[in-house]
């Protein structure tokens, strides 16, 4: 006999139940539509914690490499419009240790990487609540979801532009120092209301314990129990979960196992070796740089900014510039000066940087004194050879030239530098952003800038 349908009773029609057949009818805004039973305040609130602890590092060591930049030195090196007191800057980036940016945005790269899993967990554990009916139940209520929206739109907008950025794909429209400058305080601002409106809270929900291995049993229609007494005051557990298949401790587990399988696979760009062949995930990583002396990662190679031969060849020279007047010196001319050597990295914004490469060169001091700066060396504008794209200008602060170790590098690991590292000169700074270790530069201008 075909299968009877049953039609809701009165009191199901007054009461608002709906026999489970009806339960599809279910949308969003209904407590009842989201079933899993692995969410839960407490299993939020872990990920919540490691998120507080990740993204404050992320925040910090963004706001450093903002201050690598020098950014109130020369427009060249910081081109966002409009910034006003979003761009302060409190200090001038030192030269010491040498491998301070290679270890800040190292950082700031790999911990956003590896926080990927752990803010998609976190989205997923709470998505219940972005459709919770009415939007504002008071004041407060509209508070925490105004600070959410900043916190998940400002997020996933980061992680996003990041990811992006890391993989050199500038799918997003504009400057990405741009967006991702305005982003960060957007974030911010969500985050700090959020975190002061729920840590309290997520502090509570922890003192009890880590989440607890599966979720309570379910009780018989009707009959209270203390399980379902826990249920229904945990605000973010399922009200009619499913049958568990995983335990909470098991979900956590595997939000750690994507977490390190995306640091096995992202970090190793910071790192020569087999290390960085392992970095399959980032195009600095996983790569044979071939052999030799000047075989190590570069970002921009010379074919790619249209860099010829006959660019660098015998017709190239140095053009200094200072109270000295405008001096002109050829490569060799270059050589023949007091020649000095600095063990130095290179770091980059994208996160990945070398190990110390062994560079020889004159000193930018040195060149400073033969402008008509001897005694106190002033900043430095540099401009390269490369005709188009972005930071073929940089500005070097006073600091930075007066830095022993800071060179117009001529050669590397004790042989010419190859036309993808700079030939016939470049400039090399320590603890400074790759991007302002100019290569096949052309103009050294020293003073007030």
């Amino acid at each position: 006999m075909p299968e009877r349908r049953r039609i809701p009773s009165l009191p199901d029609r007054l009461t608002g139940r709906l026999p489970d057949r009806l339960t599809a009818l279910r949308t969003p805004a209904d407590p009842g539509f989201w079933r899993s039973p692995v969410r839960g305040a407490r299993f939020t609130a872990v990920l919540g914690l490691v998120l507080l602890a990740g993204l404050t590092l992320v925040f910090v060591t963004g706001l450093l490499s903002y201050a690598a930049y020098n950014p109130d030195l020369d427009p060249v090196n910081d081109k966002t419009p409009g910034k006003g007191w979003l761009g302060f800057y409190l200090f001038a980036w030192p030269t010491g240790p040498h491998w301070l940016y290679r270890l800040t945005q190292g950082l700031h790269v790999t911990v956003g990487i590896v926080l990927v899993p752990v803010l998609l967990a976190k989205l997923w554990s709470v998505i219940p609540r972005l459709f919770a009916l009415p939007p504002a139940r008071s004041v407060g209520h509209a508070l925490e979801r105004i600070s959410l929206l900043l916190l998940v739109g400002g997020a996933l907008f980061q992680f996003i532009t990041g990811l992006l950025n890391i993989q050199l794909d500038y799918l997003f429209p504009g400057s990405f120092y741009t967006l991702h400058f305005y982003g960060a305080w957007v974030f911010l601002a969500g985050f700090v209301a959020h975190v002061a409106l729920k840590l309290p809270q997520a502090v509570r929900v922890l003192r009890s314990g880590i989440p607890r291995g599966e979720p309570g049993p379910r009780a018989a229609p009707g009959t209270p129990t203390e399980a379902d007494t826990t249920t229904e005051a945990d605000p973010l557990a399922a009200p009619d979960p499913l049958p568990a298949t995983l335990s909470r401790r098991g979900a956590l587990a595997m939000v750690g196992a994507g977490s390190l399988l995306l640091l096995i696979t992202s970090a190793g760009r910071s790192f020569d070796g087999p290390l960085r062949r392992l970095a399959l995930l980032t195009p600095r990583g996983g790569t044979e740089q071939g052999t030799g002396p000047n075989a190590f990662q570069v970002n921009k190679t010379a074919a790619a900014v249209r860099i010829t031969p006959a660019d660098t060849g015998e017709r190239w020279r140095l053009t200094v510039r200072g109270p000295a007047g405008e001096l002109r010196f050829s490569r060799a001319e270059l050589l023949a000066m007091e020649q000095h050597s600095a063990a130095l990295p290179i770091a980059c914004v994208e996160g990945w940087s070398t190990s110390d490469q062994l560079w020889r060169g004159v000193r930018l001091s040195d060149l400073a004194a033969l402008a008509g700066y001897p005694d106190s060396p002033p900043d430095v504008f540099v401009e390269s050879l490369q005709r188009s794209g972005s930071f073929r200008k940089a500005a070097l602060r006073d600091n930075q030239v007066r830095d022993g170790r800071s060179l117009l590098a001529l050669e590397v690991n004790g042989a010419p530098l190859s036309p993808d590292h700079g030939y016939p000169a470049r400039i090399i700074v320590p603890a400074a952003p790759g991007v302002l270790n100019t290569k096949w530069v052309e103009t050294l201008t020293f003073g007030e800038l």
